[in-house]
């Protein structure tokens, strides 16, 4: 740890003297932990840092170049589709995914970084109960359906593989994650499986480039977005324990998608069998004003461009089958090779772009008094885990059913999309039209039929409550000898042990 003669002096280098304003007001603990912190930090790169969020921000409030004239679509011949390829095509890519799944050649990593503010919880979004008749969280959901496509491998191909599973957490979620596994006991996968690692936190930055103060003894501090990823690889030594355990591929996504399929054999198996170092699944746009990114080129390369960032006639435009030129909707789930994330970490991060987030960010006036402003006052710099699609090699999409994979929770109930509400029903829809598919008959408790419905409307309610433990299907397989010509009384829950029950 530095003296507070080296620390102020590093500071002051940086210009940001500020930040020991409050020095002697702080006990003695205090000025301990306070300086503890602070010889963590680089004053060249402190000052970078300031100088950057300033000028970026300062940018951020004027129009940019449009990138209309620049962008093109993805090339067919580098989009896989689930929708239009055929049955022999998707089980190829199936039988090739679940090879590489057998031989523990694949891993999946979460990103949990953030908190669930929008949500209007205290704790991280993994940890949310969005109201299923099983009460399971999306922590629960997504460690079964790694136990679940473990065990279909292991059936293939008589084999003993291992999915292992990366979680990247922030100093906001390492902790209570570490916890909530714990109490769980980690959901019956094996410890040694799960490995969680913090991502980077940078100081919140004011208008005038000013570090922000949280409290007299502690900078306000912000995770680096879920780009910070490429990082975190590397000072946590994952990409390391990757090699270690014989991981080649991996699948990664956000935390908050309740219908993620976790290292999805038809996803691995196309992007190895097409030789890709970098993939993403998109989703058709709904409309052409959706508010999501689009994958597509911009000046011939691969990137996510917000909608935010292209004019109302370019999202609108269409092909000659009548669809949206600019369809390919990013829903955060990502193919990479493990020697792709390894050269992106050891040559690319630093050419990553940083993103600019206006937020409000609690902070100490200069009496000490802590404020919580009611307009934006700060900078956050964020990198996003897609801005490295431009690095790759053979860069490739692949098209899934919104209804079947795409459901993510961000809002509390009262907003318009992505709810608990939302997300539980979409899960629900899903596994009531598994359950119809594999020929079960719903009843009500006095045993009346009810009628089946197998179109539904976007916000309906399925006729009958079924949820199906990704123990039992990780994708609606196995069902029909289970499900077949059976009576199911709704609200009807199948999990592994009414399984071995149903006669």
């Amino acid at each position: 740890m530095l003296s507070f003669e080296e620390v102020a002096s590093r500071l002051e280098s940086a210009g940001q003297s500020h930040i020991l304003q409050f020095w002697s007001t702080l006990s003695a603990e205090e000025k301990d932990t306070f300086l503890a912190d602070l010889s963590q930090i680089d004053p060249d790169d402190l000052r970078e840092h300031c100088r950057g969020a300033a000028e970026a921000a300062s940018r951020h409030s004027s129009p940019e170049d449009l990138l209309d004239e620049r962008m093109q679509p993805v090339p067919p011949e580098f989009i896989g589709s689930v929708r239009t390829s055929q049955p022999d095509t998707l089980k190829e890519w199936e039988d090739e995914g679940f090879l590489q799944v057998s031989k523990s050649r694949v891993a999946v990593l979460l990103l949990a970084g953030g908190q669930g503010t929008r949500l209007g919880v205290p704790y991280p979004k993994g940890m949310y109960n969005v109201g299923l008749p099983s009460g399971k969280t999306l922590y629960q959901i997504q460690a079964e359906r790694i136990r679940k496509i473990q065990e279909l491998a292991d059936l293939r191909h008589s084999s003993k593989c291992t999915v292992p599973w990366y979680i990247m957490t922030s100093e906001f979620t390492l902790e209570p994650t570490e916890k909530f596994f714990k109490e769980n006991s980690h959901f019956g996968l094996d410890p040694a499986n799960i490995v969680m690692f913090e991502q980077q936190m940078i100081p919140a930055v004011s208008f005038d480039g000013k570090v922000i103060l949280e409290k007299k003894n502690k900078i306000a501090l912000a995770p680096d977005g879920n780009g910070g990823l490429y990082r975190a690889l590397v000072d946590s030594e994952v990409l390391e324990d990757m090699e270690r355990r014989g991981v080649e591929y991996l699948h990664v996504y956000c935390v908050d998608n309740i219908l993620v399929k976790m290292a999805d054999p038809v996803f691995i198996g196309f992007c190895v069998t097409n030789g890709a170092d970098c993939g993403a699944k998109v989703v058709e746009k709904a409309y052409p004003a959706e508010p999501v990114g689009v994958v597509c080129q911009v000046d011939g390369v691969y990137q996510v461009v917000e909608y935010s960032e292209i004019q109302a006639k370019t999202a609108e435009l269409r092909g000659p089958d009548g669809k949206l030129l600019y369809s390919a909707g990013n829903i955060c789930n990502h193919f990479f090779t493990r020697d792709f994330l390894q050269e992106v970490a050891q040559k690319f991060q630093g050419q990553m772009k940083q993103h600019v987030a206006i937020k409000k960010v609690p902070f100490v006036d200069h009496e000490g008094n802590q404020v919580k402003p009611s307009k934006p006052n700060g900078i956050k710099m964020e990198k996003f885990v897609f801005d490295v699609f431009q690095f790759a090699r053979k860069f490739v999409a692949f098209e899934v059913f919104r209804e079947e994979e795409f459901s993510p929770l961000k809002n509390a109930d009262g907003a318009p999309v992505d709810t608990p509400t939302t997300a539980r029903r979409a899960l629900l829809r899903q596994h009531y039209s598994w359950a119809l598919a594999s020929g079960g008959h719903f009843v009500t408790d006095q045993g009346e039929t009810i009628a089946p419905k197998n179109r539904l409307g976007q916000d309906e309610d399925p006729p009958a409550v079924c949820e199906i433990s990704p123990l039992v299907s990780y994708f609606g397989e196995g069902l029909e000898v289970l499900l077949n010509q059976k009576k199911l009384r709704s609200p009807f829950i199948l999990d592994e042990k009414n399984a071995k029950n149903i006669v």
